[in-house]
């Protein structure tokens, strides 16, 4: 009786395991991967767009506008006193907002 369970069993076909990983990984990539890529290319156009007289928002929660930028770091103005200007990695850069044009 049991030869004949064990070669019942061999018969089963692996195609729906197979199935339920693949609707697995779709999944992953759908609410892992893909987000994350797209997080990616948006702060990577936010960091092309920099100019000089926008208003950032550092990592760090401090808001300052731009004074200098080199190629992988920038000068940030911070407060109303034009002596507080301090050094940073571009990477340290949150979110920028463009100065109203008039």
């Amino acid at each position: 009786m049991s030869i004949l369970l064990n070669q019942a069993a061999g018969n089963v076909s692996s195609l729906p395991m197979f199935l339920s990983l693949g609707v697995m990984f779709i999944v992953l990539y759908f609410f892992m991967i893909r987000p994350q890529q797209k997080e990616t290319k948006r702060k990577t156009a936010m960091m092309a767009g920099l100019a000089v007289g926008d208003t950032v928002l550092t990592t760090s929660g401090f808001y300052g506008v731009l004074i200098d930028i080199t190629d992988d770091t920038v000068i940030v103005e911070f407060g109303s006193n034009k002596n507080c200007r301090i050094p940073m990695q571009k990477d340290a850069i949150a979110a920028v907002e463009k100065p109203d044009a008039e």
